[in-house]
This record gives C-alpha cells, structure tokens and sequence, in this order.
C-alpha cells in the first residue's frame, strides 16, 4: 500500500463522532495501512470462508461431537505469538477487557452476583483467559440477568467496582519480525479451526453471541437512559439464529461494538468521579 494516506482514511482519522478511544482508533488505522491486509486477506478471507462452510456442514451432520479447546487456545496463542501484529494482538487483548467490563457494569447497576474476570495483559496469559471461557461468561452473564425489567433506569452514582479501566502500557507483548498478518487475516484463519474443534452447539452459540450486542445497548441505555446507545449495535435479534455467513464483518463490527460500549461508560465513569 502506498505511503501516501488516500483522503478517506484522512477523513476518519480526523472523525470523533462515533465515541471510541484514541488508542484503539490509532491501532485500527495502523493495522488497516499493513500492507499484507490488501494483498493477503481477500484470498485468504475467500479460501477460508468456503472451508468454514464445508466444516459447517459437516459437524451439523448427527455424527460424533468432539472438541479440542486446549489445543485450539494453544495453536491461536501460538499464531499470535509468532504473527500476528502488535496492532491486532493489542486489539484482542483490548476487546477481552472491554467486554468483560461492559458486563460487569452491567451485573453490577441492576443488582447482579455475577462478574466476568477476564482481563489478560499478555498473548500466554488468554491461554487461561481463553476465547472459549469469553463466550461463555457471556451467556452466563445473560442467564443471570434474566428478564429486563419495565423500569431499570438507575440513579447516578452508578457501580464502578468490578470496571478495570484500559492501560496500554498493561499490555506486554514481545515485538517479532514475523508479526505481519493484520486482524481481519488473523480471524480468517482462526474461523475455520474454531468450527472444527469445538463442538458444533458450542460454535453456533458463539457465532450468534454477537447479536446480544443489541440486548446489551438496551439494558445499558435504560440503565443511564440513552436510547441511542442500540445504534452502535449492528449485530441485532439474537432469537434468529444464524451461520457462518458474513462471519468476519459480524465478528469485526461486534469488535467495534464493545469499543463504542466501553468508551461511552468510560467517559461517564470519569465524569462522575470529577463530581
């Protein structure tokens, strides 16, 4: 790609209307300049998405289930490691603490037990801080909310105790020559090996997880009474479950979701302690 920014990217760089932190921004603009992101993702985006399909359709088949997550978690630990950008690794590491505070805030602002504790600040550390455990603390946050409420609207001071605001300094990762392939090449290749090794239930949940992104702006948004907040959420209706299709712009958009999320709480939350 060449040096010289065209004038869209000038454009975005230089938008604040969508609330997002600076950092994540700074890291999303360098990743989308990696030059392997033009050159290697569209093919290995079109490979990928007709095995996934294949996968798909064979785990839905009534044959034996099997699952391998230690194995998955090492081999993905492993590709971050070695190739993955700083950028992209950074982003990941972002989105586990992102949502696992947009959850907590919410357990916490309506009366809830449960909290999400997956804050890894380095590649070895999401071995135990897995992207399995990440889904599923989800569903389990929801079975625990239960049913919403007709007046959930909360009264500032609103419950920060569980929130773990983001540092990037919090995050070490060891800088290697090989760290080239950029975010959206990195989810291509992972979404072929999490459909075949995890069980095919476990990977349906998960793909249609995104869509709570709406539930989410709905109970936060009644909580400090912002209906906009569901506008950030461009996953929507999780009772239409769906498959593997346009999988990478979901997972990407649910990405930028909780970034949306996390920094509108996180601006209220220091507005409030400057009261």
């Amino acid at each position: 790609m060449s040096n010289k920014q065209s004038a869209y990217l000038k454009a975005i760089k230089a938008d604040d209307s969508i609330p997002i932190e600076k950092e994540a921004l700074l890291l999303w603009h360098k990743d989308i300049e990696n030059g392997f992101r033009w050159i290697l993702r569209p093919i290995a985006q079109f490979v990928f998405a007709i095995l996934l399909h294949i996968i798909w359709f064979f785990k839905r088949l009534p044959l034996p289930q099997f699952s391998a997550h230690i194995f998955l978690q090492k081999t993905i630990c492993w590709f971050c490691k070695h190739f993955v950008s700083i950028e992209a690794n950074q982003l990941i590491l972002r989105h586990f603490a992102t949502e696992s505070n947009i959850l907590n805030f919410l357990a916490e602002n309506t009366g809830h037990d449960h909290r999400v504790n997956l804050y890894p600040k380095t590649i070895a550390e999401m071995l135990d801080n897995s992207f399995v455990d990440h889904d599923q603390e989800l569903f389990e946050s929801f079975a625990k909310l239960g049913k919403i409420p007709t007046d959930t609207q909360v009264a500032p001071p609103y419950k920060w105790d569980s929130w773990q605001a983001i540092n990037m300094s919090d995050f070490l990762i060891e800088r290697k020559a090989t760290q080239v392939i950029d975010f959206e090449t990195a989810h291509a290749l992972f979404m072929c090996l999490f459909c075949l090794l995890l069980k095919r239930d476990e990977y349906r949940d998960a793909i249609n997880g995104f869509n709570l992104d709406q539930s989410i702006a709905i109970r936060i948004g009644r909580i400090i009474n912002d209906n906009s907040l569901t506008e950030y959420a461009y996953n929507k209706y999780p009772h239409y479950l769906v498959g593997p299709w346009n999988l990478g712009q979901r997972f990407l958009m649910h990405g930028f979701f909780t970034e949306h999320m996390y920094a509108k709480l996180e601006a209220l939350r220091k507005e409030q302690m400057t009261d």
